[in-house]
């Protein structure tokens, strides 16, 4: 594998520093943007539902509750539709979807045309799926990661903006914009 990408990114730059960035804006509870947001759990993501909602409301964003309100059982699809229909309908900007492991959420919400989902459970990876993918959904397990860590993910994937003048992420979109004609 070649390591000319790398320098033009910043990628061991951002490797190293961005962990960091994310911990000290979680601590200072900021985001720069105040979004309009859904965020909807099935029963096993139920529990971190409440304190990622919290959360959220706490920094300033406009949160919708998707459901669900309880650990009864709920169909992980049945909650992603609800989430990403707030997005197509413009009525969220972002999502957040919590399941188990959030990888059902992921494959659910990833089915729906222009819903681009992406589970994370790292700082890196939250901020790198905005910047480089235009993520608008993103998926966690609550049996995964707790409260602590969600905050500091949240704030990465909160924080990060698309790249859209990157000609490479630009012409990557339009090939999964093409895939989803496709089907």
């Amino acid at each position: 594998m070649s390591d000319q990408n790398f320098p033009r990114r910043g990628f061991l730059g951002g490797v190293a520093a961005f962990p960091l960035a994310a911990i000290e804006a979680a601590a200072a509870g900021t985001t720069q943007v105040k979004m309009k947001l859904a965020v909807g759990a099935d029963h096993a993501g139920f529990p971190l539902k409440g304190p990622v909602i919290q959360m959220l409301r706490s920094w300033g964003h406009t949160v919708t509750d998707c459901g669900t309100y309880s650990t009864a059982p709920v169909d992980y699809p049945d909650i992603a539709r609800k989430v990403c229909d707030e997005i197509l309908a413009g009525r969220s900007q972002r999502a957040i979807l919590v399941c188990g492991t959030g990888v059902g959420a992921a494959i659910a919400a990833n089915k729906i045309p222009k819903i681009r989902a992406a589970l994370c459970h790292d700082t890196f990876c939250a901020h790198q799926s905005v910047e480089h993918d235009n993520v608008n959904v993103l998926c966690l397990g609550a049996w995964v990661i707790g409260p602590k860590l969600a905050e500091e993910v949240l704030t990465a994937y909160l924080n990060a903006k698309f790249a859209s003048s990157d000609a490479d992420f630009q012409r990557r979109l339009r090939k999964v914009e093409e895939m989803e004609k496709r089907c």
